[in-house]
């Protein structure tokens, strides 16, 4: 969105330091440890999604850092630790699937975000999926939308890398409340009126 911001000089863009703030050094700094950065990270409410990969590399792992880059051309993202299995399987596909999470597939998030579950194609017995048409991909049924992407880019960023992918099909599932992840809980989204008037108006349960 761009924002005019009327009346305000050239020099309003640049930050201007507080007392003292120019003379700090590196020792005086207060050093962000990954515990503290977890938390304070916690409080920014997101979205939910199974992150998947088919064929030889077939996997599964839960994830909420994903977001939207380009609509053209369409592109996604998502972060994934370098110690995980799922980051060398994304690397090898060349190509993941998205399934986001409706509030009622709270259950899928914590199997999938669970170390003790098998590797390989086991970990999805019992797991109602269908491959993806463009890349094998499993996608989980019942889920609120889903996205399959092809590999253009990895970014490393410190002990996470960075998955760029662009969009290759997308699709609608059923109109749900969404799970969120908030403050280290799952949560679900809260159907505003008009939502729940539409709902009722097109008869979709």
């Amino acid at each position: 969105m761009d924002t005019n911001l009327s009346g305000v000089g050239p020099q309003a863009g640049r930050a201007r330091p507080r007392h003292g703030a120019d003379e700090l050094t590196a020792s005086q700094e207060e050093v962000v440890t990954p515990q503290a950065l977890r938390k304070t990270m916690g409080r920014f409410a997101t979205g939910v999604i199974v992150l998947t990969v088919g064929g030889d590399h077939i996997h599964g792992m839960t994830a909420n850092s994903f977001g939207s880059v380009s609509l053209d051309p369409p592109m996604v993202l998502c972060c994934v630790a370098r110690s995980a299995v799922m980051h060398n399987a994304v690397i090898a596909a060349g190509s993941f699937a998205v399934s986001v999470l409706t509030a009622d597939q709270e259950r899928q998030a914590r199997y999938f975000a669970g170390k003790d579950r098998p590797l390989g194609p086991a970990q999805f017995d019992g797991v109602d999926w269908q491959p993806g048409a463009r890349t094998g991909s499993p996608l989980l049924a019942g889920s609120l939308a889903w996205l399959e992407c092809v590999l253009v880019d990895v970014v490393g960023a410190g002990d996470h890398s960075v998955f760029l992918g662009r969009v290759l099909s997308s699709g609608l599932g059923q109109n749900s409340p969404g799970l969120l992840f908030f403050d280290g809980v799952y949560r679900r989204t809260t159907p505003s009126r008009s939502w729940a008037r539409r709902r009722r108006r097109t008869g979709v349960e």
